[in-house]
């Protein structure tokens, strides 16, 4: 199956046929926008000439559920909508949805909340845990009820990894050097964690170095965050698992404790119990390096099995293998191309208040970069063909290569560690957490407070 945003996400209209006929309710608006999938054609006709007649856009958001769904009916349905809207936007979901993110003044009809709610519902009824009416009415939720989409797997259909089993590097021997891993190293705990086995699963829970962590990978968005779990106010650490939807592309993913749903790019709630508590998940570093080069520098390393319980293609270049390929994205998300192509990678850097991203590619001209966000001073040393960087406070020093060695302004060599730039006498320079990023994640959620840093 290719992976375009055509053919996967249209093709998820042919996967609901929810069986049922159109019962009378409370609202006639809510029986119109639920004759799309469930009312006769008779039912369906009468409905959708209400609509019309009622003359109403904030009916648009439920009438797009519908077109995603009801295959048959989409091209009647896409008229009433451009008739309402005075749009002329064609017969694509995914463009309509990209027409609803750049309209947010169009306030949904209080009816979608219960037909979203049982179009889910229908596909997964777990997904009830998530969707409580209370947590969905608009002044409740970070997020947009319109914009979250399903992503073609049920509650857990992306299983999440926990205290997953490790072996020692010498029995790795499924590895590949080039193929790229997640590494991670707390307290002198060093883990690696390969991308073509965390493509399928999307999220681990571990402790490393005595550190509750949960590693967030969005591979749609091509990021993965090492947040700490362990948050003000709760006893236990949180424990996240992958709801099923998406949010402009993104995942969200969820605590088992409380069902909320959590952004994973901004490690924080936005529907549910949560919202409103003021949490937001700490970032730890994390680095995407070779195995290779990760096991060259981290001798005592362990990294994950392919033991996992749960039976996957592991392979190489498998996971996502067309999508990664692809300039096209699977979910529509409003993106700015002016500058930086949608998949271009970035380094991403959300800390000090601020935030600040670095493309990858300019480290294919100079693996060092000296720079600041917040007006504190970072160097950051990439490897662009890797997808590796590492970001540090820099203080006063101004740093650059030296060969394969790394040099201060005075010559003097620093060591590069996972936890700091150690320097002559010992002095150290604290790692700086950051993550890789598609370009349009980045602008997507953060375009409109952040800078990009330009050579």
């Amino acid at each position: 199956m290719s992976l375009t945003r055509r053919s996967f996400a249209g093709s998820l209209g042919t996967v609901l046929l929810l069986p049922g006929t159109l019962s009378a309710q409370q609202d006639p608006v809510l029986d119109a926008v639920r004759s799309t999938l469930y009312g006769s054609n008779a039912e369906f006709e009468q409905g959708m000439a209400f609509l019309v007649q009622r003359g109403n856009p904030d009916v648009v958001p439920a009438l797009l559920t519908g077109m995603r769904y009801a295959r048959r009916r989409s091209s009647d349905i896409v008229k009433v909508m451009q008739t309402l809207t005075g749009e002329s936007i064609g017969q694509d979901w995914f463009d309509w949805m990209l027409w609803q993110e750049k309209n947010p003044q169009i306030v949904p009809h209080p009816s979608l909340i219960p037909f979203k709610r049982e179009v889910l519902l229908g596909i997964d009824t777990n997904f009830d845990v998530f969707l409580k009416p209370k947590y969905l009415q608009r002044d409740k939720m970070k997020i947009r009820l319109e914009e979250i989409a399903w992503g073609g797997v049920n509650k857990d259909g992306i299983p999440s990894l926990d205290n997953p089993a490790l072996i020692p590097a010498a029995r790795a021997d499924y590895l590949k050097d080039d193929d790229l891993v997640f590494g991670v190293s707390i307290n002198g705990d060093e883990r690696a964690y390969p991308l073509r086995i965390m493509g399928w699963h999307e999220m681990f829970n571990e402790v490393i170095g005595g550190v509750p962590v949960a590693l967030a990978y969005c591979t749609l968005c091509g990021s993965g965050i090492l947040f700490e779990t362990q948050v003000p106010g709760r006893s236990k650490p949180l424990i996240f698992g992958s709801s099923g939807f998406l949010y402009r592309s993104n995942k969200l993913m969820f605590d088992r404790q409380t069902h909320s749903l959590w952004n994973q790019y901004t490690g924080k709630p936005v529907v549910g119990a949560l919202v409103g508590s003021g949490i937001e998940l700490k970032q730890r570093p994390v680095v995407i390096t070779t195995w290779q080069s990760w096991k060259a520098s981290h001798t005592k390393t362990k990294v994950l099995s392919m033991n996992t319980g749960h039976r996957r293609n592991y392979g190489s270049g498998v996971v996502y293998r067309e999508y990664f390929a692809s300039s096209e994205l699977m979910f529509p998300a409003l993106v700015d191309q002016s500058s930086h192509r949608q998949k271009d990678y970035v380094f991403a850097i959300r800390q000090f208040g601020a935030a600040r991203a670095w493309p990858l590619d300019a480290f294919g001209r100079s693996r060092v970069i000296n720079d600041a966000i917040a007006n504190r001073p970072l160097v950051l040393i990439g490897n662009d063909e890797k997808r590796t960087v590492r970001a540090y406070e820099r203080a006063s020093h101004k740093f650059a290569a030296s060969g394969s060695d790394l040099v201060d302004e005075t010559g003097q060599k620093w060591t590069m560690t996972e936890e700091a730039l150690v320097g002559p006498g010992g002095v150290e320079l604290p790692r700086v957490a950051g993550h890789i990023s598609y370009w349009f994640a980045w602008d997507n959620y953060l375009g409109d407070t952040a800078t990009v840093y330009k050579r």
